[in-house]
């Protein structure tokens, strides 16, 4: 049934007034918003898109021309479809350091000994304020699984200079490094075609 003009009249006189309440209650959560410091984000959860989310936001800051770090945790492989497109760009330095899945090393203490390697090269990052960006990825497995001191790591991330930004990855983030962090994702898992028998394809996972 079609409305009446003085129907469609009155439905976009109801829009007008709602959209304009939500404009205010905006504007004012906008003026609010006055602080400006350097964030830590924590993107967690079983679902697919962790890494995917904080690259897409790497490439934001890389629009910006900000210098960004990126430590990559626990993945040792480097034929990356991210690191061939980033890891030649010149404000992007970018570090592999882990081994491998734990599944596939099968070995704590080289495990705990790579962790400790790789996170000499991050605190390094996190220590220089010319990083204006700081991806750890995969750092919540080195916290979880205790292959790095947690307080040490806490105290680190909290001490980095005042404008350095943060993204850490992964799944299963401790409460404290929530707690820390001024913006936390937690990414669901509700369907994966792995599931199905696909196989991970080029571009698209990896």
């Amino acid at each position: 049934m079609s409305l009446t003009a003085a129907e469609i009249a009155e439905n976009n006189a109801r829009h007008a007034t709602r959209m304009a309440r939500k404009k205010a209650v905006i504007d004012a959560a906008i003026a609010n918003a006055t602080d400006e410091h350097g964030l830590l984000i924590v993107i967690t959860g079983n679902g697919k898109g962790k890494s995917t989310s904080a690259f897409g936001t790497m490439a934001r800051a890389l629009g910006y021309g900000m210098k960004v770090g990126v430590c990559q945790f626990i993945k040792s492989r480097t034929d990356t479809g991210e690191e061939a497109f980033f890891g030649k760009l010149p404000n992007v330095e970018w570090h592999v350091l882990g081994d491998g899945f734990t599944w596939d090393t099968q070995n704590r203490e080289q495990d705990i000994a790579t962790a400790k390697r790789g996170w000499a090269v991050a605190t390094r990052m996190l220590n220089d304020p010319s990083y204006q960006l700081v991806v750890l990825d995969e750092l919540t497995y080195l916290l979880s699984y205790g292959y790095l001191d947690n307080d040490l790591v806490l105290d680190t991330l909290a001490n980095r200079p005042d404008m350095q930004h943060v993204i850490a990855t992964g799944r299963g983030a401790t409460d404290a490094l929530i707690e820390l962090a001024d913006t936390v994702s937690i990414i669901a898992d509700e369907k994966h075609a792995y599931r199905d028998g696909v196989k991970a394809q080029p571009g698209i996972d990896f």
